[in-house]
């Protein structure tokens, strides 16, 4: 029997991103070829050349998966929680960002009419 998996980017501009998945949200900051994405996992970084399918990803953050393929020690949970608390504020930050962006395109369409 087939896992579930559900995953879905909305950009909320070009170089900053929401990922939707089951596990929860994350924001990924940057643009093709190298990018930060903070979750609830911790904060993985990724760098490669665009079109090679080479990269590099370094993670730091809690490990749940039992397919880790190296030994680190999870952070601690006070390091954690204040990650989360950072990763909250950077999405709040970001949707009212994107949400005054809106009301300002949509004021410059409604004020040129």
């Amino acid at each position: 029997m087939g896992n579930f998996r559900f995953y879905r980017r909305v950009s909320i501009f070009p170089g900053l991103s929401i990922n939707l998945s089951k596990s929860g949200p994350s924001l990924t900051v940057g643009m093709r070829g190298a990018h930060v994405t903070v979750g609830s996992k911790g904060i993985r970084k990724t760098v490669g050349i665009p079109g090679t399918g080479i990269y590099y990803t370094s993670h730091s953050g809690y490990y749940s998966g039992a397919h880790s393929a190296h030994v680190e020690q999870p952070i601690s949970n006070s390091q954690q929680s204040t990650a989360h608390g950072i990763a909250q504020v950077i999405m709040l930050m970001a949707v009212i960002g994107a949400v005054a962006f809106a009301i300002a395109v949509v004021g410059s369409v409604a004020g040129g009419k």
